[in-house]
């Protein structure tokens, strides 16, 4: 188990220490709040991200299509036989 770069037993420690300081009843108050806190992060996230793709879609579709390799290959070999044949 590893959250934030710690193991369990460093989590042990952080959560005895926040139970002696803010005392049992307030304990589950802080969890709540924390969970609801990362919850909001998880979702402006999710939000984020989905409205970067959105974004990219529409960039991509107001671009027009790139030739593929192969056609691009055979104009710059008609190109070079021309030439060729014309100096």
């Amino acid at each position: 188990m590893n959250i934030f770069g710690m193991g369990l037993p460093e989590i042990m420690v952080i959560l005895t220490i926040a139970l002696l300081v803010f005392g049992p009843k307030k304990l589950p108050e802080i969890g709540r709040s924390m969970g609801k806190a990362i919850r909001g992060f998880q979702d402006a996230s999710r939000e984020f991200e989905s409205e970067i793709k959105r974004e990219a879609e529409q960039i991509e579709a107001s671009q027009p299509p790139k030739p593929p390799e192969s056609q691009k290959v055979a104009v710059s070999e008609e190109e070079a036989i021309s030439t060729s044949e014309q100096g």
